[in-house]
């Protein structure tokens, strides 16, 4: 079993907190498995009944007729009663279909069109059950009706998100036998899916370029009505060669024209970003101005959510593996509780000639969280001179109190430079240093 003991520890704190457990997520990140075996076992360990557990998998032919929200809620409400502290897992929570409300319609139970008004969905079915005093109720779904800007509209305060990530380093490296070096490596490449990580190299990368195509783009295309996926296609290619570079709509747009040969305009890239987005396939990063104190721009940083889906969309023809490193410790903060912006900054300095100009620095990373802060520059390597030089130069010119660090592909520990800069390889960083 691969243990997942940060979810279940947010699963542990909110059991029993009058709000229902909306659990979200990249769509196979193991949702339904962090309910199912991992939380299921805790409650029984921990003396709940078996009998106190109800379990609905609303894609089990016998369930369909729960996918009636109002069939639904009657059944769970029968289950339960004369039974304290009962606990719901309703998974594939997006089956269940909208229906008119049978007041307006002679007391039949007939499936919502799409105008239709007066609906009941399964927005009403979950907070309806959250509000019986003697049900704890969890619920997983991740398809086109459950994307991520969905749950924030439909939910609001009424209930407890908990977002599922694939795994994480730290996770991969308790299932894995290999050394952290050697599992470093194999995660830049094949990530932290679940399914992947169980399975063999050939299986891995089969898998996850499928992913895709009977996937994500399929729920992409149903939840926003789109006719076709090529260019889905073709512009996730363009976001996976670009991961981590400074890129806005328009960039996008021009080289989408000269990869598909075809127009695409801003409006229109901006849109199927933000589809990326809400299925969680990516995550936005925006440039922060270190001096100015605030965010600026048009420019964006976008990383994938699971460095092999990423490189799944290049074929795994061996990436750039400084793109990977910073996708990876990108992937690592937001799971360690980190708030990330990319930093800029503008410093006046002389040229050759002895004229004054303005020259732009950037460094990979601002990350916060409580009163930690950190400056944090990603490379493959700094052995040489001249990309050492690279790395730390926006740290020389800023030249401020804030803790600086290189994270580089090397074994090894936690130690500083001539210029008092952090130098700590990435598997300490990971594992240790961002705890």
């Amino acid at each position: 079993m691969i243990k997942r003991d940060k979810y279940l520890n947010q699963l542990i704190k909110y059991q029993n907190n009058g709000f229902p457990k909306i659990i979200t997520g990249i769509r196979r990140c193991g949702k339904s498995y962090l309910l199912k075996e991992i939380y299921y076992s805790y409650l029984v360990n921990s003396g709940i009944s078996e009998s106190n557990i109800l379990m609905i998998e609303l894609d089990n032919d016998m369930n369909f007729k729960y996918r009636d929200p109002l069939l639904l809620g009657e059944f769970v409400r029968e289950y339960c009663k004369n039974k304290n502290d009962c606990y719901v897992f309703i998974d594939e929570i997006q089956l269940v279909n909208s229906i008119v409300n049978p007041i307006n319609a002679n007391g039949k139970h007939i499936i919502a069109r799409k105008n239709d008004k007066d609906t009941i969905t399964f927005v009403d079915v979950v907070l309806g059950l959250s509000k019986e005093k003697n049900i704890d109720l969890y619920v997983t779904g991740s398809n086109s009706r459950m994307l991520s800007t969905d749950i924030v509209t439909e939910f609001r305060d009424k209930a407890t998100n908990i977002q599922l990530f694939p795994l994480s380093f730290e996770e991969f490296t308790k299932y894995s036998s290999l050394d952290e070096f050697r599992a470093i490596n194999e995660f830049m490449m094949y990530g932290g899916m679940p399914l992947a990580v169980l399975s063999n190299k050939e299986e891995k990368r089969e898998y996850l370029k499928g992913l895709f195509n009977t996937t994500y783009f399929r729920d992409i295309i149903e939840h926003n009505h789109l006719k076709k996926s090529e260019a889905l296609d073709t512009l996730a290619n363009i976001i996976s060669s670009c991961t981590g570079e400074l890129i806005n709509a328009e960039k996008i747009s021009n080289t989408y024209k000269s990869i598909a040969h075809d127009e695409i305009d801003k409006e229109t890239v901006t849109k199927y970003l933000n589809y990326f987005e809400d299925s969680f396939i990516i995550q936005e990063v925006k440039r922060y101005d270190v001096k100015g104190r605030m965010e600026i721009g048009a420019l964006r940083k976008y990383y994938f959510i699971d460095t092999g889906l990423r490189n799944a969309r290049l074929d795994f023809i061996f990436p750039d593996e400084g793109q990977m490193l910073e996708n990876i410790v990108f992937n690592e903060l937001k799971y360690n509780g980190y708030s990330i912006n990319v930093g800029t900054f503008e410093r006046v300095e002389k040229n050759k000639d002895g004229k004054s100009i303005k020259k732009n620095f950037e460094i990979d990373f601002i990350a916060e969280k409580g009163n930690k802060k950190y400056y944090i520059q990603v490379s493959s390597d700094i052995s040489n001179a001249e990309t050492k030089a690279r790395e730390i130069k926006p740290y020389i010119a800023l030249n401020d109190q804030i803790q600086k660090i290189v994270v580089i592909n090397r074994p090894i520990d936690e130690c500083k430079d001539d210029n008092g800069f952090t130098i700590i390889g990435i598997t300490d960083f990971l594992l240790r240093f961002i705890k």
